[in-house]
């Protein structure tokens, strides 16, 4: 009796076992049905890429913040401002169709990333009706009437195309850190550059559009990539550039007791058909150049 007992609990155990092992096995495929995905079920925001890859290098990348230094650590120092001529064929990467600097800034300001400042002081901000209000310019149209065959006056707002953007104004602050012993910089505040060309015709210089503070703007900036010529994938952002002073510029101010620009030191002749101001303008500037980059050399002795 006892035999059969335990042979019964036997097979009751291995009945158990194997409707177990059934059942596992018919709600396995449900599990893996849910699981698995089909091309249908795939965004389509990852199917069609205009590329090999969706590119997340840039927009994951993580910007290493700039080196500390206190008030007494700077023993020498001196304001510089700078302009960038984008029609330089070292500069061609700010006139990109798509990664120009120009969209770049007004992309942020859309988002909210940046603050914009209408001064080099960074301290009257721009509100963003005020802001609408540089960025589209009204013009006045002659239109004719079909019907009545009149002239009809109307008022078009246009946006700033970013082509017009020709320049950049860079200010900046060259300083010798006595802590690290070396000459260093830092930049302030970039403002792109626009006249109108009514403006031009009037004999009106490029004026700054608004500020932006670029120590606020760099992590910001170091989101967007900039347009290579030798290689498409390379990931270089807008705050690479600048970190690395990769642009062709020429000076525009020097702080000075006066405040005045380089070419306020040199007023043309009214006899002058040649420009000579324009070009001492531009010898002085190279002159300064030399001087910040002789000036961390000179202190030392040899």
């Amino acid at each position: 009796m006892k035999t059969f007992h335990k042979i019964f609990s036997f097979v009751v155990v291995l009945i158990l076992m194997a409707s177990s092992e059934n059942f596992a096995q018919v709600e396995k495929p449900a599990a893996v049905a849910e699981e698995s995905k089909t091309e249908s079920s795939i965004p389509s925001e990852d199917i069609f890429v205009d590329d090999i890859v969706r590119k997340r290098i840039v927009v994951e990348n993580r910007l290493m913040p700039q080196q500390p230094i206190r008030e007494g650590d700077i023993s020498w120092e001196k304001r510089i401002q700078r302009v960038i001529d984008t029609r330089e064929k070292m500069n061609l990467s700010f006139r990109s169709q798509e990664l120009n600097l120009f969209t770049t800034f007004r992309t942020m300001i859309e988002n909210g990333e940046i603050t914009v400042f209408s001064g080099e002081d960074f301290k009257a901000v721009v509100t963003k009706e005020d802001l609408a209000k540089k960025m589209s310019k009204q013009d006045t149209l002659y239109d004719l009437n079909p019907d009545t065959y009149e002239e009809v006056i109307k008022i078009v707002q246009n946006d700033i195309n970013w082509e017009k953007i020709e320049q950049y104004r860079v200010k900046e602050v060259w300083y010798f850190d006595k802590q690290r012993s070396v000459m260093d910089v830092r930049i302030l505040g970039i403002a792109p550059l626009f006249v109108s060309d009514k403006d031009k015709e009037n004999g009106l210089t490029p004026y700054p559009l608004f500020w932006v503070y670029y120590p606020e703007a760099r992590t910001a900036l170091s989101k967007h990539r900039v347009f290579n010529e030798e290689n498409d994938i390379a990931p270089m952002t807008w705050a690479d550039l600048f970190d690395a002073r990769v642009f062709s510029s020429y000076i525009y101010k020097r702080s000075n007791v006066l405040d005045f620009r380089l070419k306020d030191f040199y007023v043309p002749e009214p006899e002058d058909t040649s420009n000579r101001s324009g070009i001492d303008m531009l010898l002085n500037s190279e002159k300064i150049k030399n001087e910040l980059l002789n000036f961390e050399h000179d202190l030392w002795e040899y």
